[in-house]
């Protein structure tokens, strides 16, 4: 194991993208940069939160030395062989694009190669930066935990995602107004830091090419292709295809996870889009609970919802074509560009289908005919399905008995049973067509339970489940955030002791800010 204060940088991209040519750390326009020099703001009185063992064991890192290592990531000290920087990138928000955006509050601090992998190191929450705009650059305990927690249990569900090293108290106070409602009120400061190959985003191209800045661009694209898509041996505008034809297939990838899971993300503006296919910026984001396509956790889309789970694809898809639309002048056809988007569209809607269909244990798409998954959803959303807990329970079943999956369809709906049993006829419809297919499967029952659990995650984190540990966080006790962390290390698991967090939202949690409304603000 390494000790993390001695880990040695490497510095790519810094190194291979132009910076800013000022290091004054004001709100402004950085031209003809990807980033600006910008150091951490320093703390009152940092102390840990959380560390993360599992991530620090794939790493091979340890805190040996632990109170520098903490000033390290509180941002009150920096590693000697690396100058911290705060990316220059752009992006459309809700639609409309937004010109220069930037991270506004995350400094990269340090970049690494760490078990066959170079890592950049992020701090969230560590101060102003060029692109803060009106903002502090500074974040709260509440949306830590948040993204902490959430981007360990996306890792943990097989979900690709940003990786979370710790969270540390400030010792500052940080005013927000969480529903942006004329409210503010005092929190407690904290920074998490935040790991991944890359925190490219769309909106690192887009502003480039919005500013026609073509040299940049092509700096950009050339550098993100030798450094995370090696297997590209192409040249010239072949190359800049193959990338975006790969960036497509691993946002592809990423949004059939998120379905897979009920995860709505909801801020999917391209500056919060990853050109790896990483779940990244955990903001609003929450677990469909009772199944509602049209649903998002974000108060601020609650008008259009624009980002509601049953949008994501279609919105990844736009996402992906503001995408072609800057790469376009390195490419200069549009044809090979709108093949790639077509090939998104239908390879997703079939890829999707597959994947709901293995949720359900069937693997023998053409004995399935195409209203099967549509009418499945419809009746999940009639009948008010927790989804998380209707596909596990599904998962247990082992006699082709009406009884028996009714009895898990009543438990996993959120109508009392008396207003349940009148969808029990269409049911019994989509039941019998369920029983037909299983029956036309040749693999085992205990091997089918055993794939579909495998896929079915029991525990998810719920928003109410974030909530408590927040609230008890806010007071020093840190026994639910601890225990969440466990928990969601083995969310297709089992886990019998832990067995009060597989249950439908509380009643208390309906109304609850934080659990049922939640907003940008962290």
């Amino acid at each position: 194991m390494i000790d993390f204060i001695h880990l040695k940088n490497t510095k790519t991209f810094s190194k291979m993208l132009p910076a800013d040519v000022s290091e004054v750390n004001i709100p402004r326009q950085v031209v003809n940069a990807g980033f600006s020099f910008v150091n951490p703001k320093k703390t009152k009185a940092a102390e840990w939160v959380h560390k993360n063992s599992v991530l620090m064991n794939e790493l091979g890192i340890d805190f040996k030395s632990d109170q520098e290592a903490l000033q390290i990531l509180s941002g009150n000290k920096s590693f000697s062989d690396f100058k911290s920087y705060a990316m220059c990138y752009g992006g459309h928000q809700f639609g409309h694009w937004a010109g220069q955006l930037g991270d506004g509050r995350a400094i990269n601090i340090a970049e690494i190669d760490l078990n066959n992998q170079n890592w950049k190191l992020q701090l969230k929450g560590a101060g102003p930066t060029p692109y803060s705009r009106t903002a502090d650059g500074l974040a709260v305990l509440r949306s830590s935990i948040r993204e902490y927690l959430c981007s360990e249990a996306m890792f943990h569900l097989n979900v690709p995602t940003t990786r979370a090293l710790s969270i540390v108290k400030t010792g500052n106070m940080v005013t927000r107004d969480m529903l942006y409602d004329g409210n503010p009120k005092e929190e407690i400061g904290a920074v998490v830091s935040r790991m991944a190959p890359s925190f490219i985003r769309f909106g690192n191209f887009e502003i480039f090419a919005a500013r026609e800045d073509l040299e940049n661009l092509r700096h950009l694209a050339d550098y993100t292709i030798k450094s995370h898509f090696t297997n590209i041996k192409t040249t010239g505008k072949e190359k800049y295809l193959a990338f975006f034809s790969q960036v497509a297939s691993k946002t592809k990838e990423m949004m059939l996870h998120w379905q897979r899971v009920g995860f709505v993300h909801g801020v999917m503006n391209t500056d919060n889009m990853s050109i790896l296919g990483l779940t990244i910026d955990y903001g609003p984001y929450g677990w469909l609970e009772n199944y509602d396509p049209g649903w998002t956790p974000n108060t601020t889309d609650r008008q259009h919802k624009r980002y509601r789970f049953g949008n994501q694809p279609n919105i990844a898809l736009w996402n992906l074509t503001r995408l072609a639309n800057a790469l376009y002048p390195l490419v200069n056809e549009v044809d090979p560009l709108e093949k790639i988007l077509l090939e998104f569209r239908d390879e997703f809607q079939i890829e999707y289908t597959q994947m709901m269909l293995e949720k359900l244990g069937l693997y023998q798409m053409n004995e399935v005919d195409e209203n099967f998954v549509p009418d499945l959803n419809a009746l999940m959303e009639k009948s008010s399905l927790d989804f998380t807990i209707f596909f596990r329970e599904f998962s247990t079943i082992k006699e082709l008995n009406f009884e028996l999956y009714w009895e898990s369809i009543v438990k996993s709906s959120y109508l009392e049973e008396n207003e349940l049993v009148k969808q029990s006829k269409a049911w019994q419809k989509w039941l019998d067509k369920y029983f037909l297919c299983l029956k036309n499967e040749s693999i085992a029952i205990v091997k089918r339970q055993k794939n579909m659990q495998a896929i079915n995650p029991k525990y998810v984190l719920r928003n109410y489940m974030a909530q408590i540990a927040i609230d008890a966080a806010e007071e020093n006790d840190y026994s639910v955030l601890n225990e969440l962390f466990e928990l969601l290390k083995n969310p297709y698991e089992e886990q019998p002791e832990m067995k009060k967090w597989y249950s439908k939202r509380p009643e208390w949690a309906n109304h609850k800010v934080g659990c049922a409304m939640l907003s940008c603000s962290s």
